[in-house]
């Protein structure tokens, strides 16, 4: 047994879409069934808490629209995600139905997640949910999210939403049985059983793609999933939709991530993970010391140019001299508005301009250094 997965309270699960649909697209009400089998026991009266991620409505809306592969374009995608929703809420629905189980749907974007009142809000309708007794049902508002305010993938988003919810086990089910230290049709690969740090997955050869075609991810999301989930603090099972059960139980299945950090209240996570920076801030040597050093927050002096087209509360990149990203943040001013501050003190530009320019550009609680 795991320590500590059989006795997680609060657990999200991710399932991709080529688990729940058929080959030509299309939700398989079986695979369904199945999976909230696996939830609805797991569940235990209520005793466990769950948040299901659940990919699957771009796929479930290609055979309503005569659609017979994933569109490219972004307007199909939206399109089918539309029809899909709906069919996959609707399956989800009368599925835990049976069980006398309540689902609510949440869609995300990444704007709910990064902006602190959005965030506050998204933290605040998942935990009323579960305290409510229902199970969310989480999925990326493929509807209306434009490329730049996409999740990219549902893995992350799985990673990012266990993160949300303080929860004590992410699961991330698909249709490979775990991590191999090589492509798992080739003869001599092996399953890992344990990740105990990013040092195990030296030279480790990590597929792409899916199997199905029907989703965007593949082990290479999911690994990255599990890194996020388990530098916050979470543990993480990677297996199988068929071996869900085996791996909510604690049962050796699939592959065991250890959690490697510590766990953390804020936000900054999705601003690091879920945010496409709108523009970019040159800082000047003194400004990256006081960032990255002193974890101040910028002011105006420090900032040498500005790129990009963003409004106050868009996330930015901060770079240093040598155009190297050192830190992402949300800013409080326009990019029309920045050229007229820069170089300049904050009691220079309250005189000047009004007090409302005495502030800072990017606020230390809405900054997050970057790896370098």
């Amino acid at each position: 047994m795991r320590r500590g997965v059989g006795q997680a309270h609060r657990i999200v699960v991710k399932i991709g879409s080529s688990s729940l649909t058929t080959a030509a697209g299309g939700l398989d009400a079986d695979r369904v069934d199945a999976l909230v089998d696996v939830l609805a026991k797991t569940r235990d009266g209520g005793a466990r808490e769950l948040v299901l991620v659940s990919s699957g409505a771009i796929a479930a809306g290609l055979a309503p629209l005569g659609l017979r592969r994933r569109p490219k374009d972004l307007a199909r995608q939206q399109a089918a995600a539309s029809v899909g929703q709906g069919l996959l809420m609707a399956r989800y629905t009368a599925s835990f139905a049976r069980y006398g189980i309540r689902v609510g749907q949440i869609l995300l974007t990444t704007d709910d997640t990064s902006r602190r009142a959005h965030h506050r809000n998204a933290s605040r309708t998942l935990d009323k949910l579960l305290a409510m007794g229902a199970l969310p049902v989480v999925n990326e508002n493929d509807t209306v999210a434009t490329d730049e305010i996409r999740f990219g993938d549902n893995d992350r988003l799985a990673a990012l939403v266990a993160h949300l919810v303080r929860a004590d086990l992410l699961v991330l089910l698909s249709d490979i049985d775990g991590l191999y230290d090589g492509d798992p049709s080739r003869p001599g690969t092996s399953r890992l059983a344990e990740i105990r740090g990013p040092a195990d997955l030296d030279g480790v050869e990590i597929g792409s793609t899916g199997r199905a075609g029907v989703g965007t991810g593949g082990m290479v999301t999911k690994v990255e999933a599990a890194r996020i989930a388990a530098a916050a603090g979470i543990p993480v099972v990677l297996t199988s939709a068929v071996h869900a059960a085996d791996a909510l139980a604690g049962r050796d299945t699939g592959t065991f991530f250890h959690a490697t950090g510590r766990r953390s209240a804020d936000r900054l996570l999705w601003l690091q993970h879920a945010s496409t920076p709108r523009g970019a801030l040159t800082l000047d040597d003194g400004a990256v010391r006081a960032v990255v050093e002193g974890r101040k927050s910028l002011l105006p002096a420090g900032i040498a140019a500005v790129e990009g087209e963003f409004t106050a509360g868009d996330p930015v990149e901060l770079r240093d001299t040598a155009g190297r990203a050192v830190a992402r943040g949300l800013v409080n001013f326009d990019a029309k508005e920045l050229p007229q501050l820069l170089g300049r003190s904050t009691r220079d530009l309250a005189r000047d301009l009004g007090p409302a320019y005495e502030r800072e550009v990017v606020h230390r609680d809405d900054l997050v250094l970057l790896a370098p």
